[in-house]
């Protein structure tokens, strides 16, 4: 049974990675078609709502606790060979949260990074052990001094591993994104890895986006550079990051400007000037990334404010499903 103490609200189901015995490899946290389709089963069809329906019934202050949407963010390329499908077969419309470089030919490395991770090295600590030996830092005390933030972290994410919420304050505080990319890109050159062939592999192409638009499932904003830190950056260039994402939406979807209704945050990262920005795009619902009251945010409750709305990681889902 799905929902329990902990969950028995309204709330999105989020989904990114799904593999196949084809083009799309297993990577850290993904499934495959039989497992979606059972994780549906196990939430219970009769609680899934299409997309268009959660809107008007939260707009109307109907949605009850045990419903919740479909969502998958990040416009990664197996969402529509082996989710959509699925969705389709069982008549479900979704949430497609969608960041824009890519069609600019400009993709968030950390796909790409994430390919490399899964199918060159046996184990994800053995990409963490070879990562650090490129970086050549001394860590502990960088650890030490965030070990109540790494505490955090776990409780927030249970789904994640101490090593992964370590390797992440590494990747996201102690260096900057060029520092991070620069030495995954020196581990790329190493093991000869070919990123131009795996592209076309990995994200969306424009027919993809007007592909779902045109069968009923709703497009949101997800920024424009898909930065893992966007409450790091001003006002105005949060401003630029999802006025410049709306904009190439509309665009390629041929559509005016109020379209775009929902929206969730990058990497689950948002500040007080997210929020007023997306307010003054027209945006009436965003979502985290998690299931948590993030107090050091302002919230005081579950699904706090309408650009708030909690979110259930589908790993945390298959875990409820194992035990």
């Amino acid at each position: 049974m799905y929902f329990n103490q902990n969950n028995n609200f309204y709330h999105g189901i989020m989904f990114h990675h799904f593999h196949d015995n084809a083009i799309h490899t297993k990577v850290q946290g993904s499934i495959d078609k039989n497992d979606f389709f059972k994780m549906i089963n196990f939430i219970g069809r009769k609680n899934i709502l299409d997309a268009d329906v959660f809107y008007e019934k939260f707009k109307n202050n109907k949605l009850k606790n045990n419903e919740v949407c479909l969502t998958f963010d990040d416009a990664i390329k197996c969402q529509i060979d082996i989710a959509l499908p699925v969705l389709e077969e069982l008549k479900i419309k979704s949430l497609f949260f969608v960041y824009t470089s890519i069609f600019e030919g400009k993709p968030d490395n950390l796909e790409i990074f994430r390919y490399f991770r899964a199918n060159y090295f046996n184990s994800i600590n053995k990409f963490y052990d070879e990562f650090y030996k490129i970086l050549d830092k001394d860590l502990d005390s960088f650890f030490e001094m965030n070990k109540k933030k790494i505490d955090i972290k776990k409780k927030k994410y249970n789904f994640y591993s101490y090593e992964d919420i370590k390797f992440r304050l590494v990747r996201d505080i102690f260096l900057s994104k060029d520092d991070y990319e620069k030495n995954m890109f020196l581990m790329l050159k190493e093991f000869k890895v070919d990123i131009e062939n795996q592209k076309s592999k990995l994200f969306f192409d424009e027919k993809d986006l007007i592909k779902l638009d045109g069968l009923g499932h709703i497009i949101g904003l997800h920024s424009h550079n898909h930065p893992t830190k966007i409450e790091n950056l001003s006002y105005n260039e949060q401003k630029l990051e999802y006025s410049t994402n709306l904009n190439n939406l509309i665009k390629i979807l041929k559509k005016s400007s109020n379209f775009i209704k929902f929206s969730s945050h990058p990497c689950g990262s948002y500040d007080k000037n997210s929020l007023k920005v997306l307010k003054e795009l027209g945006i009436d619902i965003a979502f985290k990334d998690s299931m948590t009251v993030d107090y050091e945010m302002g919230m005081n409750s579950i699904n706090n404010s309408s650009l708030e709305i909690a979110r259930q990681d589908h790993v945390e889902i298959v875990k409820m499903m194992n035990q």
